[in-house]
């Protein structure tokens, strides 16, 4: 999730390897809207208002993807099902008591049982590293401040049977108040102690907790990296392509913590094994959790238009660069690079009234064709820092989807085709983050890698269903 605050309330009291296979599971259905095109106009906003901010486990499928495990010991484990994000770095939940303000409408089936309870879980001390990091690496002096530490124990470095007091923490759509607490948390055979969360009472827009898998001390993968060392500094997931369409059977997605084998004879594309595609990470001194990458340019066709500068870098402010998120829906490009992306898309459609103009004001999402007057689809390339070889092909259903339009009545319906990027406003109103956003639509079919050890990035094609088969076909 994007545009992530942290800050304190002071005013409220196989011998080489080892693999976890998790699986993500879908959690936006057409079933929750009226239709398609309200289905799109929701989960184009919300990325709108996102961006101006080997053990393997099945990832639910959908316009985002949740991943289930369960906290506590085996006898009194409780289920816990979250979004999957990478781009925040804070596992979170609703506790009980628990109160959503301004949660009305938004789906919450991952937490359609009540709010944990965690009466068994242990807080966390002001003293920790945790609480700092969840306090924006407030020095402990201040933070035993703010848990209201008598002066003596402040001094004397004498603190650490406080609680650690309430935080602040912020996404582009919502917010919430919250205090850490440790428990064992397992997923699938791994079993992780002391395993740090956030746990909040009250939350504003924020219905269904978070598994924030970020860059930060608290995010799941580094809390892996230090409780579960064999499973080494890396994770991936392959997204099922996810369709607004409420008929189609979805398939869990898999989430691979640690490393696994490739198998040559499997998981072929145009004829050979599908490689990956690396790109560097790039730091942000005002976002540290963030996967930032540097993006060149986009290729429409034959034709590549330059990405402009903010970007190829971030800079000292922290702006600029392109996030690979999995917790927004759509890629945001900003107003200037993205209609010039458009500009070049249209050319083979034709004249411009071949685009279906009340199609796009009513779904939020353009430019939309009607088919039959389009004579080219063009091909769309991503090309990233890191050398000729680092370019992204992606196929034609990440990009540009298809459907029936049923508005004209009596004359039948027409079959739209629109591109499903989204304008992310100019460059002037983006100061304070990323330049550009990688969604999570833009990413399915693909095996993404994140390689906190090289950091970098990595792409391959991949049959994602394919590949939780054979996981847990070799698992087992």
């Amino acid at each position: 999730m994007l545009l992530l605050v942290v800050f304190m309330i002071l005013c409220i009291s196989h011998p080489s390897f080892q693999m976890v296979l998790v699986p993500l599971t879908h959690t936006l259905s057409k079933a929750q809207f009226n239709s398609t095109h309200h289905l799109l106009k929701s989960t184009s906003t919300r990325s709108a208002k996102r961006f101006r901010r080997q053990l393997s486990l099945p990832l639910s499928p959908g316009s985002d993807y949740t991943l289930s495990f369960n906290l506590g010991p085996q006898a009194q484990a409780q289920p816990i099902t979250l979004y999957m994000d990478t781009g925040s770095d804070l596992v979170w939940f609703p506790c009980a008591p628990f109160k959503c303000i301004l949660c009305e409408g938004k789906p919450n089936e991952p937490n359609a049982s009540p709010p944990t309870n965690i009466t068994q879980s242990v807080a966390v001390s002001c003293k920790s590293p945790a609480c700092s990091a969840a306090h924006n690496l407030a020095p402990p002096s201040d933070l035993c401040a703010a848990a209201r530490c008598p002066l003596e124990s402040i001094e004397t470095s004498d603190c650490a049977n406080f609680k650690c007091p309430p935080f602040y923490y912020a996404y582009g759509d919502g917010s919430l108040i919250a205090r850490l607490y440790r428990d064992t948390l397992s997923l699938s055979s791994l079993f992780l102690r002391n395993f740090t969360f956030g746990c909040a009472y009250t939350t504003l827009a924020e219905p269904t907790g978070v598994a924030g898998f970020g860059r930060g001390l608290l995010s799941l993968p580094a809390q892996l990296a230090t409780l579960s060392p064999q499973l080494g500094n890396r994770f991936s997931y392959c997204l099922v392509s996810h369709s607004f369409d409420s008929e189609r059977v979805r398939k869990p997605s898999p989430l691979i913590l640690g490393r696994y084998e490739e198998e040559e004879e499997e998981e072929k594309v145009g004829g050979g094994v599908a490689e990956f595609v690396y790109t560097p990470m790039l730091e942000n001194p005002k976002h540290p959790y963030f996967y930032t990458v540097s993006l060149i340019g986009i290729a429409v066709g034959k034709r590549t238009i330059p990405a402009p500068e903010m970007l190829r870098r971030v800079n000292n402010r922290g702006d600029g660069g392109v996030v690979v998120d999995s917790g927004t829906t759509f890629t945001m490009l900003p107003a200037g690079f993205y209609n010039s992306v458009v500009d070049e898309f249209d050319r083979p459609a034709g004249p411009d009234n071949k685009r279906a103009r009340k199609m796009e004001a009513k779904t939020g999402v353009a430019p939309r064709y009607y088919l039959n007057c389009v004579t080219d689809v063009p091909a769309l390339t991503l090309r990233f820092a890191g050398g000729k070889n680092s370019s992204v092909v992606l196929p034609r259903k990440n990009y540009f989807y298809e459907f029936s339009d049923g508005s004209d009545g009596a004359k039948g319906k027409r079959k739209v085709g629109c591109l499903m990027l989204m304008n992310g406003g100019d460059a002037a109103d983006l100061s304070g983050g990323p330049g550009a956003t990688l969604g999570n639509y833009q990413q399915q079919g693909f095996e993404v890698e994140y390689d906190l050890e090289e950091k970098r990035v990595g792409f391959a094609r991949r049959q994602c269903a394919l590949l939780w088969e054979r996981l847990n076909r070799d698992k087992n």
